[in-house]
């Protein structure tokens, strides 16, 4: 059981990509400069979510650049808080007002697409998000500069150990990856899991990561952070960093869904959140 004592999330199944939103970054080994796609999903819930509430669009890793008019460009992420609102607009989904964002961190590239990784400010694709969807709530990955995403409105919640209930669903981050503490958005490990071993303290619905647990034998991850939250039984865990090519792993007490260069957007059956029953 959850906050509240409910039945924790479970995904039923994620489609397979029915849009692509094409994008630049960096070659590999900086051998120029690719177009690449990132695939947007639906997925659904067993169960609906509150009243006010019927999807949850959740992504990370965003690390691209969308060409613009006279040479001008924007973030990834800012051009897919636009296509899935018209997304929105179009019926494809539930309105925008009754979605929820969850990032997983990871949305900055350089400017030039010329070079992989970097780090620098992410507030446009927060505030992308905010200005168009219900409440955006996620965590910084170790290429994001997030100082000025805390100001961007009470829609708006920065999570990195601790949480925030919103739509009744109680959710808890903790942002970066296990590494050299003295370089950006990273942590020793024992810093890192005692800042998750805190939020697991709350009975989470959701937690909220950036580099995030093993799944499966072709799922990396940490294979530390998958014990703790398999000993504090979390429902579903959402996180990106390491690529998957299958996004949806299970574990001991719930599901894992890793969203790494990927849009997935969960969508509830309607009706009341109390109504929701254990399977």
């Amino acid at each position: 059981m959850t906050a509240g004592g409910r039945p924790p999330l479970r995904i039923t199944g994620i489609d397979d990509p029915f849009r692509e939103l094409h994008y630049l970054n960096a070659s590999p080994r900086g051998r120029g400069i690719d177009v690449e796609r990132l695939p947007i999903a639906l997925g659904a819930l067993a169960a609906p979510l509150a009243d006010e509430l019927d999807a949850l669009v959740v992504c990370s890793d965003l690390q691209g650049i969308v060409p613009g008019p006279e040479g001008r460009s924007e973030l990834l992420g800012v051009e897919v808080a636009a296509v899935v609102e018209e997304l929105a607009q179009g019926g494809v989904i539930p309105p925008a007002a009754r979605c929820g964002v969850i990032l997983a961190g990871d949305l900055y590239a350089v400017p030039a697409a010329n070079k992989r990784g970097g780090y620098g400010d992410v507030a446009d694709v927060w505030r992308a998000f905010a200005d168009c969807f219900a409440w955006v709530a996620g965590v910084a990955g170790n290429h994001d500069d997030v100082a000025d995403v805390p100001a961007l409105g009470p829609h708006v919640h920065l999570l990195d150990g601790n949480c925030v209930e919103l739509d009744g669903l109680r959710i808890g981050g903790v942002g970066g990856i296990i590494g050299n503490s003295n370089k950006p958005g990273r942590r020793s490990e024992g810093e890192q899991l005692r800042a998750l071993s805190g939020v697991l303290d709350h009975e989470l619905d959701i937690l909220v990561l950036h580099e995030g647990p093993r799944g499966d034998a072709h799922q990396p991850g940490n294979d530390a952070i998958r014990d703790e939250i398999e000993l504090a039984g979390v429902g579903l865990t959402i996180c990106g960093h390491d690529h998957w090519r299958a996004p949806l792993a299970a574990h001991a007490a719930g599901q894992i869904l890793n969203v790494d260069t990927r849009v997935v957007v969960l969508v509830a059956p309607r009706g009341h959140r109390g109504v929701r029953t254990a399977t």
